[in-house]
């Protein structure tokens, strides 16, 4: 049943991003770990495309997604394609060089300036602080972003993974841009934005734009706990195989096996019903995908919009939970 299911096209859903007035799809596609290093150029391309006939409008990517290699990727095969069709998104802050990192005026001017370059556009539609920098003053930052957003490159502002205390610190800044946007670590195996990022968001005009909502793939439930990874996985590959281990434990893919029938009880593959988890939460305005393959977009498109049983998600939760703390993670 799900893989019938996996097939069926489903509209794709938009919802508005905090306080700005760009609506994004539910679903988006990132690069992070692929496009432009982890995937052929052609593969890449292809799914780029499958993402627009999915109706996939919303694009993300950052400076250090391999040096450049990511937004110059994006940047040519953008191309011919109109700019008010999709919404484009980039970060800054993690290290370009030896001596390049970090948010203060001069980077973020810099930083902007080459990723503009690198996507061949003349603004991108959220500009995003890619982590909190504890080495320059809030205020110098906000004050750089703001005037990104006064020359036009930037249309809005947002942030991954800072502290709530540093959001509501930016929040009381008077004269400056406001954050629309967060992009957390958030799946069913990582719910620790719910502790305070997503109150503090969901009170003042923030949407959660989620990072890794697949797990990095382990909730395909592609990983057989008793069986070496599929050749071919992110967990085989020297590129993007790093961030995957702590989710490698044979209790947590376990749990991962026993959500199937879940899944299939909700007529969805395992992709589609946590990412459909993921979409429960109003605060969420997309969830984002990385994908090798077109048919992988496929799929993940289709959790848009689908309604489940919040007693499936429940039954869900606690198989997870008590794998986590039996692994202790």
């Amino acid at each position: 049943m799900s893989r019938l299911v996996a097939e069926v096209q489903v509209s794709m859903k938009y919802r508005k991003l905090g306080s700005s007035d760009l609506e994004v799809s539910e679903i988006s596609l990132g690069s992070w770990l692929t496009y432009g290093v982890g995937v052929e150029a052609d593969k890449a391309r292809a799914c780029l495309e499958e993402a627009f006939e999915q109706g996939i409008n919303f694009i993300d990517t950052a400076n250090v997604y391999g040096r450049g290699a990511a937004e110059t990727f994006l940047g040519n095969a953008l191309q011919g394609r109109a700019r008010d069709s999709y919404v484009l998104a980039t970060k800054v802050y993690f290290p370009m060089s030896d001596t390049d990192r970090g948010l203060s005026r001069a980077q973020i001017e810099k930083q902007l300036d080459a990723s503009l370059q690198r996507l061949r556009t003349d603004y991108v539609d959220l500009y995003q602080c890619h982590r909190y920098d504890s080495e320059t003053p809030l205020e110098e930052t906000m004050e750089a972003l703001t005037r990104a957003v006064d020359s036009g490159k930037v249309r809005y502002i947002g942030f991954s993974e800072w502290p709530a205390d540093r959001i509501q610190a930016s929040l009381e800044m008077a004269g400056v841009a406001k954050f629309v946007s967060s992009q957390p670590q958030y799946s069913l195996l990582w719910r620790d934005p719910e502790d305070e990022v997503i109150p503090v968001c969901a009170a003042n005009g923030i949407s959660q734009i989620v990072w890794s909502p697949l797990a990095q793939g382990v909730l395909s439930g592609k990983y057989d706990p008793d069986q070496p990874p599929p050749e071919g996985s992110r967990a085989t590959s020297d590129e993007m195989g790093g961030f995957i281990s702590w989710l490698m434990k044979p209790e947590i893919l376990r749990a991962v096996q026993r959500l199937k029938p879940i899944a299939e009880e909700a007529g969805l593959s395992l992709p589609q019903f946590a990412l459909a988890w993921i979409l429960r939460e109003p605060n969420v305005a997309s969830a984002i995908i990385g994908a090798s393959r077109p048919s992988q977009v496929r799929e993940n498109a289709g959790a848009s919009g689908v309604v489940i049983d919040t007693q499936l998600f429940m039954r869900a939760e606690q198989i997870v939970e008590e794998a986590r703390a039996g692994a202790g993670v």
